[in-house]
């Protein structure tokens, strides 16, 4: 199985965006297998892994890593201001952010090995080239098979529906070729906070809707608990067994009512479908799910028919930055780290925030930017990450790394390690076994 993992080589020393890939796919020895860092594992601290999912790469350049002082084709319109972080700035799209980068570290010399979304997006949330084929689990259906479920599925997924693009789907979403028993159940979240499960569509009778309703859920319950026999259940998939059981279950439903939230809690999240999400997030963590992933978008297209705008800006990339998606995500980050540490939650709950690659240093002929796996970031949060760090550089143009790459499969390690998953038990697995992870970080 090829990890992906550390190299140390050098990127940025004339190689073009083609020999990078190139190189990626055909070169395993320097782009993962070796060179590791033996390092002492980290200390399970973990109770809850949140990954906030910025499908369709964002700006590197234009959000926390600026270049103020590149040319004009290259550092774009935006400003910068000053973080609580002293020498380091951010664009001026992200104030609430930049005022607590004291509460969350930050890297800056990400690098993934493929320029195709759907592919990086793969890669991204498994660690591994097999991802993008289906054939290895995501991060969080590893955390699911390793903790068990109780009365919450173990790896829930927030949005829309599961990570695709007008072409087709993500592979690298769910459980892979360990089978859809590791998929991640899925919950949509509305602007308004009203919560909708797919699965239920599939129950005869029982309507999404009905979980706002707790009169009518409780009816619709009682009526299939008396009409459902066992030949009926036996033949619900899995999502919907968990679906039921889900409903049936009080604390289950409690935990997904953000109606049981005071206001203005709610609105300090925003009435998005991300910010909603985002509190919802808190609330199944706080209820002890162990891996939350809340997906921007369902879409990786910004400005596509039934699109809900991803990060994927190759045109207007300077209208959605600063008019939706650099104020919903300064907005609803500032808020979810406010809204844990007040409850004191920061030390048992990681926060990793991240897209599957960056964007061109060079804007394109639409005023805009493509796509750039060569360098990106990644922001963490909590279980003992050093709050204020920056890991990392890129280099004056945002086009490479200066200092050692940090690979999706160091994500997925560092990632597993602090949900409980040391080496050997990844090795047991076939998941990520001799990776290192990033600590750096701690």
């Amino acid at each position: 199985m090829f990890e992906v993992g550390s190299f140390r080589s050098s990127l940025h020393g004339g190689m073009s965006r083609r020999s990078f890939l190139s190189a990626a796919a055909s070169a395993p020895l320097a782009f993962g297998l070796g060179g590791r860092t033996a390092a002492v594992p980290l200390e399970t601290k973990a109770k809850s892994v949140i990954v906030l999912w910025l499908w369709g790469a964002p700006s590197h350049i234009d959000t926390f890593d600026p270049k103020p002082n590149a040319a004009a084709e290259i550092r774009g319109p935006f400003g910068t201001i000053q973080t609580k972080t002293t020498g380091v700035r951010f664009t001026e799209l992200f104030p609430k952010t930049a005022a607590r980068s004291d509460r969350f570290a930050l890297i800056r010399s990400m690098v993934n090995f493929d320029g195709d979304h759907l592919k990086a997006g793969s890669i991204g949330l498994t660690g591994m080239l097999e991802g993008k084929d289906a054939e290895v689990p995501n991060f969080g259906s590893i955390v699911a098979r390793h903790r068990g479920a109780k009365d919450l599925p173990s790896f829930m997924a927030l949005g829309r529906g599961n990570p695709r693009d007008v072409v087709g789907p993500m592979k690298g979403f769910g459980g892979g070729n360990w089978g859809r028993n590791y998929d991640p159940f899925l919950v949509g979240c509305s602007e308004k906070g009203e919560t909708d499960i797919p699965a239920l569509k599939l129950i005869d009778g029982l309507s999404p809707a009905a979980l706002d309703d707790r009169r009518k859920l409780l009816g619709d319950l009682d009526r299939l608990n008396r009409e459902a026999d066992r030949a009926t259940f036996d033949k619900w998939d899995v999502t919907q067994k968990r679906a039921y059981g889900l409903l049936t279950n009080p604390d289950a439903r409690k935990a997904l009512d953000l109606a049981q939230e005071k206001q203005a809690v709610r609105e300090a999240y925003g009435q998005t479908s991300f910010g909603q999400s985002c509190l919802l997030a808190r609330r199944l963590a706080q209820a002890g799910v162990p891996y939350i992933q809340v997906n921007w978008s369902q879409y990786v297209e910004a400005m596509t028919p039934n699109c809900d705008f991803g990060w994927d800006t190759h045109v207007f990339n300077f209208d959605l930055l600063p008019d939706r998606h650099g104020p919903i995500f300064d907005r609803v980050y500032s808020a979810l780290l406010d809204d844990l540490r007040d409850r004191g939650m920061l030390d048992s709950t990681l926060v990793v925030a991240m897209g599957e690659f960056g964007r061109t240093p060079k804007i394109n002929g639409q005023a805009s930017r493509d796509h750039w796996p060569q360098c990106y970031f990644s922001m963490w949060a909590g279980c003992g990450v050093r709050g204020g760090a920056m890991i990392g550089d890129s280099d004056a143009t945002g086009s490479a790394p200066l200092t050692e790459p940090f690979t999706p499969g160091m994500v997925g390690a560092t990632i597993l390690e602090l949900a409980g998953l040391d080496t050997q038990a990844r090795a047991e697995l076939r998941v990520l076994p001799n990776m290192r992870a990033i600590h750096e970080l701690f």
